[in-house]
């Protein structure tokens, strides 16, 4: 059975995107789900002396070690003022120091909410441009806008977003 790791790109414990995430990953039939928590994998504040001083901390490891192990990813991004939050961005740059290709070309859905009409546009920008330098085979997407008005009681409420949803998740799941 395939294996998909599913986890939202922040520490928030009420993240909305972790929210979303986990909506996602529900309509991907015949696959074992493993979804992260950012706070799972704490570690200190990337930094050159710090690494050359004390090595790469092993939450970096065991995190990549999670991405090598499945079959696919659907990550949702948080946007701190427009770009991925700190959480993300220090495990990111963490395990880019292990391995330069840290995605593994792991097919991804990409997503991100937020509670403005842009749901995280800026933040799935910056992604797109940079994961595939980086080992990542983005090969769908989806951005879901005002977050508190088009999910409630568990579940995409707006027919259009829901379906593009759908289709994204058809994509990603052809890909595995």
């Amino acid at each position: 059975m395939k294996k998909i790791i599913v986890f939202a790109g922040t520490n928030s414990r009420e993240s909305i995107n972790k929210k979303l995430a986990t909506y996602a990953s529900g309509f991907v039939d015949n696959v074992s789900i493993d979804i992260l928590d950012l706070n799972d994998f704490e570690m200190p504040l990337f930094g050159v002396d710090l690494e050359k001083e004390k090595g790469i901390p092993e939450n970096a490891h065991k995190f990549l070690d999670l991405i090598k192990a499945s079959d696919g990813i659907i990550v949702s991004l948080a946007e701190h003022n427009g770009a991925y939050s700190t959480a993300f961005k220090n495990i990111f740059d963490w395990m880019s120091r292990i391995d330069g290709k840290l995605w593994n070309n792991k097919p991804m859905l990409l997503m991100a909410t937020s509670p403005g009409a842009r749901g995280g546009a800026s933040v799935l920008e910056i992604a797109k441009s940079r994961f595939p330098f980086m080992g990542g085979n983005i090969v769908s997407e989806f951005s879901l806008p005002s977050f508190g008005e088009n999910f409630k009681e568990g579940k995409i409420v707006d027919p259009g977003l829901y379906s593009s949803l759908l289709k994204a998740i058809t994509e990603f799941r052809n890909n595995l």
